[in-house]
């Protein structure tokens, strides 16, 4: 019973990305609190934008992240995990992408959660991910960043050059679809 529960409140959940909500809620006091998914290569408008809280993290190679240091950046945060196939898929084409863009002003981390660190060490190194990863098992950033879902993976949360919630997509993407968003986002000022 309980499983059916989580799997129809998980079917929920991707309609509501495909609905494209804006992913903002207007009460969360300025804050960013997840809402809703936003629509494939979509962007939340720049003026209904809220902060991302800031949160720091343990890099599984070794030292630290603190999200409020990319300041000025366009960031990727991919939520994923080394059983998960969809982030089997999407991680090397990211990291592709990355070494493509990251010149430009754009930083990418992986948020390694509900992993074994050992496995999604292994993972990184055989698919020679170079952008670095935050080894998060207990999901506590995606709270902290926003009340996100971590339901289920991958799902991939861009911020914009201000530090504020550009969007949350809860699908995995493509190196087409992050590329094209990264774009728009990257010819904001």
């Amino acid at each position: 019973m309980f499983r059916a529960l989580l799997a129809l409140f998980a079917a929920a959940l991707m309609l509501s990305g495909c609905a494209g909500s804006n992913a903002v809620d207007q009460t969360a006091g300025g804050a960013f609190q997840f809402n809703g998914a936003t629509g494939l290569g979509k962007l939340i408008a720049e003026g209904q934008r809220k902060p991302a809280a800031d949160f720091e993290g343990k890099l599984l190679d070794g030292g630290s992240m603190r999200l409020s240091q990319t300041k000025g950046k366009v960031v990727v945060l991919n939520y994923w995990a080394s059983w998960c196939e969809p982030c089997r898929t999407e991680s090397p084409q990211f990291d592709l992408l990355y070494r493509k863009i990251k010149s430009q002003g754009v930083d990418f981390y992986g948020i390694d959660t509900k992993d074994v660190r050992g496995k999604a060490s292994q993972f990184v190194r055989d698919n020679d991910i170079s952008y670095p990863i935050v080894y998060d098992e207990a999901g506590e950033t995606a709270v902290r960043l926003g009340n996100l879902p971590t339901v289920s993976l991958p799902f991939t949360v861009l911020i914009d050059r201000h530090g504020k919630v550009a969007a949350v997509y809860v699908v995995r993407l493509s190196y087409k679809d992050l590329q094209g968003a990264l774009t728009k986002l990257l010819a904001e000022r």
